[in-house]
């Protein structure tokens, strides 16, 4: 039986599946919403509710957007030819930093992994492809992180575009390797792409 009210222990419960929440966590965001005001209250609810009904993935380059195409694909001043394919929406950022890249992206949402039944069937890599196909792409940047799996990632990517008349590239080691790109620095993550080689 739970020492919490069942509202307050349903509360931290769903909190405690937020990735780096634990339990003290989770209990001190849930005391914080029952002391905060109800406006504050009914804001935080709603603002997750808007993200939820709100937001979609770009329907060229997957980004979550809340407009289709995303601002990315839409802005006619980026260099449409040039793709920087990433793992996760937050990595775009990461790139966005170093005020270098002028290119547009495509979003995986994820890397290949066996062990968590992750194949190349789970990751949104069908519309790069068309794309390359259909000759609207010069180059392809492969920025995933340096893991095993970002690794991996970038060689089955690598190998699925080489039928193709595209230049394919990887980023530089200037990313650690084991790290993940969204935690890079600016520096770091400019050097990366600065330094990136064909596959």
């Amino acid at each position: 039986m739970s020492r919490y009210a069942e509202p307050l222990a349903r509360l931290i419960e769903e909190l405690k599946k937020l990735p780096g929440v634990g339990a003290k966590s989770a209990q001190r965001f849930a005391f914080h919403i029952l002391r905060s005001s109800d406006e504050d209250a009914a804001a935080l609810a709603e603002a997750v509710r808007g993200l939820k009904v709100s937001l979609r993935l770009c329907s060229i380059c997957n980004n979550v957007t809340d407009v289709d195409p995303c601002a990315y694909c839409a802005n006619p001043a980026r260099n449409h030819r040039l793709v920087c394919v990433v793992e996760e929406p937050t990595n775009i950022e990461s790139v966005e930093r170093t005020r270098g890249y002028q290119g547009v992206y495509h979003v995986l949402h994820g890397t290949l992994s066996p062990l968590h039944g992750i194949g190349p069937d789970q990751l949104r890599a069908l519309t790069l492809v068309g794309r390359v196909e259909c000759g609207e792409v010069d180059e392809v940047i492969l920025a995933t992180s340096p893991t095993l799996e970002g690794e991996a990632t970038a060689n089955w990517m690598a190998d699925a575009l080489r039928r193709f008349p595209v230049r394919i590239t990887r980023i530089a080691t200037g990313v650690p390797a084991g790290s993940d790109i969204e935690y890079a620095d600016e520096v770091t993550m400019a050097r990366a792409m600065e330094g990136r080689r064909e596959l």
